[in-house]
């Protein structure tokens, strides 16, 4: 692509639609003197997207946009997750998309230790004690107290930014680390092991936690089932910080059910939001996090930094994105 298919500077419109981040104001105090507007809902979006030359955007998205959006030319995802987008779709329409990789990668890697901490710690417990006045006491049974993380591996399915980052933070807390990645090249840093995904069956039995930081692709959705399930040790957790397809969720709930794995904490499901009907909501050794890992104070700043960096290039004539994906 370069900048003589985005309209010059001065009429460039762009569009922000997202139900709750506050993109508009961040790309306002950057002082761009580009023209923009901010919708909340799909309806709105439906009917301005034709005004639309760049659209930033994630959950409101559907295919069938494109059929409306004739002056689109650029989409800068508010994900990094880009499954939701028909690549081949875009490419015949002529419009370019980049993910928001990266733009979260320090959130949901400490979103992922917390999760792995509560479990360890037995925080949910601590808090449903305190909404009860209940002082817990002594426990005689060594397999009920809390645990500490030194000296349990971890296995992390997705050796990308987030996984990295949370190799690192659990490294620090004396953690073995076994990273699955196509890669088998050096380790990163903190990472003690890394194995091909064919692999992955072999290093299950080791892990204590076993954390989902990969994309949702063809080759992962329902990567973990009913098979990967069986062969964590009884006294292992699940954490899936990635996409909820990439569990089997009934695989889980049996597994879950049946004390096949001792718990999970899990921020992505397959139905968003999870429903009231979902069993996943009674069951005392699962954490719930309503898909917010990635989501912090700074994650407008995060995003719009790299929407300006892909503006400039596509101005400037440079047809590479940061973090292209179409």
């Amino acid at each position: 692509m370069t900048s003589a298919l985005l309209p010059a500077r001065d009429k460039l419109s762009i569009c922000f639609a997202h139900a709750a981040y506050q993109l508009g104001d961040e790309f306002s105090a950057r002082g761009t003197g580009i023209n923009h507007f901010e919708l909340r809902s799909l309806d709105e979006l439906q009917a301005r997207i034709g005004e639309a030359d760049v659209l930033v955007v994630s959950g409101l998205w559907r295919n069938e946009l494109l059929e409306r959006a004739g002056r689109l030319r650029f989409i800068q995802s508010i994900s990094a997750g880009t499954d939701q987008y028909a690549r081949d779709a875009l490419r015949a329409k002529g419009v370019r998309l980049a993910s928001a990789q990266g733009a979260n990668e320090r959130a949901v890697a400490e979103h992922a230790i917390a999760l792995i901490l509560a479990l360890a710690r037995q925080l949910p417990q601590a808090r449903d004690n305190q909404a009860r006045r209940t002082w817990r006491g002594m426990i005689a049974d060594r397999t009920r107290r809390e645990d500490e993380l030194g000296g349990k591996t971890l296995v992390i399915v997705g050796l990308g930014r987030i996984g990295a980052r949370l190799a690192a933070l659990t490294h620090a807390f004396g953690m073995r680390v076994i990273g699955v990645r196509r890669s088998t090249g050096k380790p990163p840093g903190g990472v003690d092991a890394v194995v091909a995904p064919d692999r992955l069956p072999e290093v299950l039995p080791e892990a204590d936690f076993v954390a989902l930081t990969c994309p949702l692709t063809p080759e992962t959705e329902g990567l973990i089932g009913a098979p990967q399930l069986s062969a964590m040790k009884p006294t292992a957790y699940l954490i899936n910080v990635a996409r909820g397809r990439v569990v089997d969720e009934a695989a889980m709930l049996t597994a879950l059910q049946d004390r096949r794995i001792a718990g999970a904490s899990l921020d992505c499901f397959h139905d968003e939001p999870l429903p009231p009907s979902s069993p996943l909501w009674a069951f005392e050794n699962v954490i719930i996090t309503p898909h917010s890992a990635g989501e912090t104070r700074r994650y407008e700043t995060n995003v719009v930094d790299l929407l300006i960096d892909n503006l400039e290039r596509l101005l400037s004539g440079n047809p590479a994105l940061r973090n292209e994906i179409v």
